[in-house]
C-alpha cells in the first residue's frame, strides 16, 4: 500500500495519500505496524513517483517471507544462471524493480532486475538476518529515497 500511495507524490493527491497511509498504520496492531515499517525501510525508490511496473507475487513477497529463494536469472546479455539469494530489499525505478539480495553464488550483495527472473522457488531455509546497508545501494545516479511509513 505504501508503494502505491508513494505514486501520488507530486500530484494534487499527495497529501490525501499520506493521510490515508497514516490512518492505515494507526489502526494496525503495534507489532504489525512495526513489521510494516521494517519492510518499508528496505524499499528504495529511484526517480519520480511515476507508475512502476508490476512484480510477480512470489518475488513481491520475498522480503516478508524471509526465506532463501532459488532463482533462474538472465543477465543483460541473456545468459542464464541459477542463484540462491537471501532477499534484502527492493529498488524501484520508473521502468523496473530490482530485488536486492545476498547472492550465494557471488558471495555478495547483488541487484536482480525482476523482469529477468525467469523462475523462482522459495526454499524452506531461513537464513541468518542480514541488514541492507546504505553502502550496498551504490547507485551512481539519481535521487534514491527510502520508503517510509509514519
Amino acid at each position: 500500500m505504501a508503494v502505491a500511495l508513494e505514486g501520488m507524490a507530486g500530484t494534487p493527491f499527495q497529501q490525501s495519500a499520506q493521510t490515508a497511509l497514516r490512518k492505515l498504520v494507526a489502526v494496525m496492531h503495534d507489532s504489525d505496524a512495526a513489521v510494516a515499517r521494517k519492510l518499508a525501510a528496505r524499499v528504495h525508490l529511484l526517480g519520480s513517483g511515476a507508475a512502476r511496473p508490476s512484480v510477480p507475487a512470489l518475488i513481491a513477497d520475498a522480503l516478508s517471507a524471509g526465506n532463501v529463494f532459488r532463482i533462474s536469472y538472465q543477465d543483460r546479455d541473456g545468459v542464464p544462471t541459477s542463484r540462491e539469494i537471501e532477499p534484502l530489499g527492493y529498488v524501484g525505478t520508473p521502468t523496473n524493480w530490482y530485488l536486492i539480495g545476498w547472492c550465494r553464488l557471488r558471495n555478495g550483495v547483488r541487484a536482480f532486475r525482476t523482469d529477468r527472473i525467469t523462475s523462482s522457488v522459495m526454499t524452506s531455509e531461513i537464513p541468518e538476518p542480514r541488514e541492507l546497508r546504505t553502502e550496498d545501494l551504490n547507485i551512481p545516479y539519481g535521487d534514491v529515497r527510502q520508503l517510509t511509513i509514519t
